[in-house]
């Protein structure tokens, strides 16, 4: 099969990890900077410098014949305190960048929230705040009038993973563990805040299409014959994916999910989150119009039944095999025999994507188009000391892998309409700094040259032919 002649072939980046510029122009701080100033590993600064070189940046995307790249604003640019008086230099900004997409023919896909909040949000009880869940409404419609040249947004980047590690595992501001009640209830809000989003969006008239993204690790259970492994993999699925997929392209939650939720709280000894029946008429209505749902893939996961206290181990610094996880009333992951994975202990089961586009596909119809929004694998790479091209040819088999899981979701009738790989360049990594790099294009953060990688000459091939290219063949 060849991809559809109208298929977008993307980049994607966020603000905080490209942007770098942190305090210029006025910009507000976000839960990161002080989050990253108390552990003082890394500074989000110089990032890519991509504040600064997204000239160039875009004009590398323009010449290896990318047609989209995924961006996303930086809220606190705008509004440095998340309300209140409009930041004209960040207006600015956008407005200059997103006419250098144009000039250089690449679509931008722009995200409103990608991790970073503004701080003065978070410090007011972040989503947890009703207020907040205004002020991003509030924002959003900003950001729709004043940026009509913007034809597809993107409400909110991975609300699981934000939640999830904000309150549970602790790895992303503030940093709190084990508080599933706040979990829940902050994923219940970000629901709520994507659907004003989509609404207000489509209250407006605007021509353009809006979607949201979600990270969806497809979760299998350790013993496919286990029935405690089936449940434990259910209930992860609960947690990380379901409620999303739910609340944001169903618009209301199932019985059983809501008995999954209910099963993980009573575990933790938390009461039952808060869900009115005015909010679900609002998901509703954002789920019955709207245009797309982005996918993040990267990895699976495998769970086991467990039932004892709940331990995390980030490994933030790829030392293979480092990584726990066990959730109380949830399950343990455990890696099955026999497949490989990064030194980030991320299993490489591309099965897992088309899985998961299957069930979309299966359990969720509104949804409609899909887009493959972020995927890709992080490695540890230095130039050649001899000047010569970075011979990624792990990325490449990667996601060749990927890439064709996704052309035999289209032969199932999946509506992919497009594919980010992440990242279009090196960037800042939120809890890894700067050694995991993803990019089609290698940063010198000392000197911020670009050097192009093999991968982006095979992915340029892959676009021109609109079919996945040999991958052991000479670029």
């Amino acid at each position: 099969m060849r991809f559809p002649d109208d298929f977008i072939f993307g980049g994607a980046t966020a603000a905080y990890q490209a942007e770098g510029a942190t305090k210029e122009d006025g910009k507000g701080r976000v839960p990161w900077d002080s989050f990253l100033e108390e552990q003082g590993r890394f500074s989000p600064d110089p990032a890519c410098d991509f504040y600064h070189l997204y000239p160039e940046d875009l004009k590398l995307a323009h010449d290896f014949h990318l047609n989209g790249i995924r961006l996303s604003i930086a809220w606190s640019r705008i509004f440095p305190t998340g309300a209140g008086a409009v930041e004209p230099r960040g207006v600015r900004f956008y407005h200059e960048m997103f006419a250098e997409c144009q000039k250089q023919g690449v679509e931008p896909f722009v995200t409103l929230n990608h991790f970073d909040p503004p701080e003065a949000v978070q410090n007011d009880d972040g989503w947890l705040n009703p207020e907040n869940v205004r002020k991003f409404e509030d924002y959003a419609r900003f950001c729709f009038e004043e940026f009509p040249e913007i034809r597809y947004w993107i409400t909110i980047n991975e609300p699981t993973s934000m939640s999830g590690q904000q309150y549970i595992s602790g790895t992303f501001p503030p940093g709190e563990k084990n508080n599933f009640f706040k979990a829940f209830q902050a994923e219940h809000a970000m629901n709520l805040a994507h659907a004003r989003a989509v609404n207000a969006y489509k209250e407006m008239g605007l021509p353009g299409e809006i979607g949201v993204v979600h990270a969806l690790q497809t979760v299998y259970p350790y013993d496919p014959d286990d029935a405690g492994d089936q449940h434990a993999a259910a209930l992860l699925d609960a947690l990380e994916d379901r409620f999303y997929l739910d609340g944001t392209l169903e618009g209301s939650y199932s019985d059983e999910t809501l008995s999954l939720v209910s099963e993980i709280l009573e575990a933790n000894d938390s009461p039952m989150i808060d869900i009115t029946d005015d909010e679900v008429a609002i998901l509703t209505k954002a789920a019955d119009q709207m245009d797309f749902v982005g996918v993040n893939y990267y990895f699976s996961k495998f769970e086991k039944e467990y039932h004892g206290p709940s331990e995390v181990i980030h490994n933030g610094t790829g030392a293979k095999g480092s990584s726990v996880c066990r959730l109380q009333g949830v399950g343990e992951e455990r890696m099955r025999d026999g497949i490989e994975t990064t030194d980030w202990d991320w299993a490489i089961y591309p099965q897992g994507l088309y899985d998961q586009l299957m069930r979309i596909k299966r359990d969720y119809p509104k949804a409609g188009k899909v887009y493959i929004t972020e995927n890709g694998i992080g490695l540890k790479e230095s130039l050649p000391a001899d000047g010569s091209m970075i011979r990624d040819q792990k990325r490449i088999d990667y996601v060749s892998l990927h890439m064709a899981e996704v052309l035999r979701a289209i032969e199932s009738g999946v509506d992919v309409r497009g594919y980010f790989i992440w990242s279009l360049q090196d960037m800042f990594s939120w809890t890894n700094g700067y050694s995991k790099r993803y990019g089609l294009f290698f940063v010198d953060f000392e000197t911020q040259e670009r050097h192009p990688k093999q991968s982006a000459y095979w992915f340029k091939r892959m676009i021109d032919t609109k079919e996945i290219p040999p991958t052991k063949e000479e670029s």
